[in-house]
């Protein structure tokens, strides 16, 4: 496969806020990001996540718009458990779509609003 962009080993998905400090509370607190840095002048910071590379960026604005774009989804051993713990948090959460023997899936959603998914692999993937 060619990466003729020069696409590296990294990366960063970024949402917008309308407050850093209680987002990276949220993110620390519900998913285990860590702060990475953080510029305040310019409304930015980067937390790590549980994945090596991969990042989650916050851009405090006055009215963070998140609709549209797509939706990261992250890995979980047990949708229904972090489901329910999400839900005993007071974290707005959708039903779960369960499509059977391939995958179990559970959107949340950030103080903001913005939408993130929890995925539980039930089988084989190959197509």
């Amino acid at each position: 496969m060619s990466n003729n962009a020069n696409v590296q080993a990294e990366a960063t998905i970024a949402y917008q806020v309308s407050d850093m400090k209680a987002s990276q509370a949220w993110y620390a607190k519900h998913l285990g990001f860590e702060l990475k840095y953080e510029v305040v002048d310019y409304g930015w910071c980067e937390m790590s996540t549980t994945i090596e590379g991969v990042f989650v960026g916050l851009s405090q604005v006055e009215e963070p718009k998140v609709e549209g774009g797509g939706t990261v989804t992250w890995s979980t051993p047990n949708a229904q458990e972090s489901m329910d713990y999400l839900k005993a948090s007071g974290v707005k959460v959708d039903e779960m779509v369960v499509l059977p023997g391939l995958v179990k899936l559970v959107m949340f959603y950030d103080p903001d609003g913005n939408h993130l998914m929890l995925a539980e692999s039930l089988g084989s993937q190959e197509a």
